[in-house]
């Protein structure tokens, strides 16, 4: 907990396919850091700071059935962070919480500007969100360090090798993507290729993964230490879009539903994901436990939604942690390795 009460800067919205959700988690996370007693300014990194009526607007919605059109609102090129970064310094906030999901808030462009500029901020630095963003790196880092991972193929490999060598069916999705987009499960062959023309709107690679039918579980990582193991039993076939922001189409159990012996292994794993890939602060890592109760880490994510229908702050519930108090043990560890506000700011790495 931070014994003093600071002025946070939440960083929502953006530029991304995801900027849905980050308005839904950015507005979440300002009401709770709020309830705590900190000064709070909302800055939508597309459109600048948000007034109070348009923030509690966003308290009121939930996130859209459909996911913007990728580039639809492509409003921040990457040469106007600089922009961004002299809006921050000018409200003279203390520390920065991104609340941002995809494209350039998560991939670590945004942790390096504020770097550069020596603005504090909740979350992991720059490597780590790389790290964490490229599905393809963090697999290999995955298998490197001992972690078990459905094999793969990237952008390279011909559908017949994919068929050959992955079997069907196969995910396929962009590397880089979050929220599922663009993700599809393909049974055979006409849906292979039609799954990735759909991976190929997101982005210019894409990732073929190895299905591995099975229970899907979750763990969350907040300040170093992991929250209670949670089950997702989607409505649809997979945990897509749908599934993950609309209520009721998705049990979430937390805790899950399962031993002892594999909440530590999938808590243990989780925690050796977290420090593979240099993560700090917050964190969750996704598993499939395959039918012989063998776990496959599928990917880490530097920056887990916290919306309310969002499963880090769900998993917190269920450790008798709020919202506020979640994300005052967010902005405590945060505040661990920062100077005290009024004192000169320095890179947070």
């Amino acid at each position: 907990m931070t014994p003093i009460r600071i002025k946070i800067a939440v960083l929502m919205g953006g530029s991304s396919v995801e900027r849905d959700v980050s308005l839904a988690s950015g507005a979440q996370v300002a009401r709770a850091l709020t309830s705590l007693g900190h000064e709070v300014v909302c800055v939508d990194t597309a459109t600048g700071v948000l007034a109070e009526g348009e923030v509690a607007r966003l308290l009121e919605d939930s996130v859209p059935p459909d996911p913007p059109a990728p580039g639809a609102r492509d409003l921040l090129e990457r040469g106007e962070l600089a922009t961004l970064v002299r809006t921050l310094e000018s409200e003279g906030t203390d520390l920065i919480f991104p609340a941002l999901h995809g494209g350039t808030g998560e991939d670590g462009t945004l942790q390096a500007v504020l770097d550069l500029a020596g603005l504090p901020y909740v979350g992991s630095g720059r490597v780590a969100c790389t790290l964490a963003m490229d599905k393809e790196v963090s697999k290999r880092l995955f298998r490197d360090g001992g972690v078990p991972t459905p094999e793969w193929l990237d952008t390279s490999a011909t559908i017949e090798e994919v068929e050959r060598e992955l079997g069907l069916p196969v995910i396929v999705k962009p590397p880089s993507g979050g929220s599922t987009l663009g993700l599809t499960l393909a049974h055979d062959r006409s849906e292979l290729t039609a799954a990735v023309e759909e991976s190929l709107r997101y982005e210019d690679r894409v990732l073929f993964e190895r299905f591995v039918p099975g229970r899907e579980l979750t763990v969350g990582i907040v300040a170093g230490e992991p929250l209670p193991v949670g089950e997702i039993i989607p409505e649809n076939e997979i945990f897509d879009y749908e599934c993950k922001y609309q209520p009721g189409m998705a049990e979430e159990i937390f805790p899950a539903d399962i031993s002892d012996e594999l909440t530590a292994s999938l808590q243990e794993l989780a925690l050796r994901v977290h420090r593979l890939l240099f993560l700090r602060d917050l964190s969750r890592v996704d598993f499939i436990v395959d039918d012989s109760g063998r776990a496959w880490c599928l990917e880490a994510n530097a920056l887990p939604g916290l919306t309310k229908t969002s499963l880090v702050p769900k998993a917190a519930e269920a450790a008798g942690l709020s919202l506020a108090g979640l994300c005052e043990r967010i902005v405590g560890a945060a505040m661990m390795r920062n100077p005290q506000p009024g004192t000169t700011h320095h890179s947070s790495g």
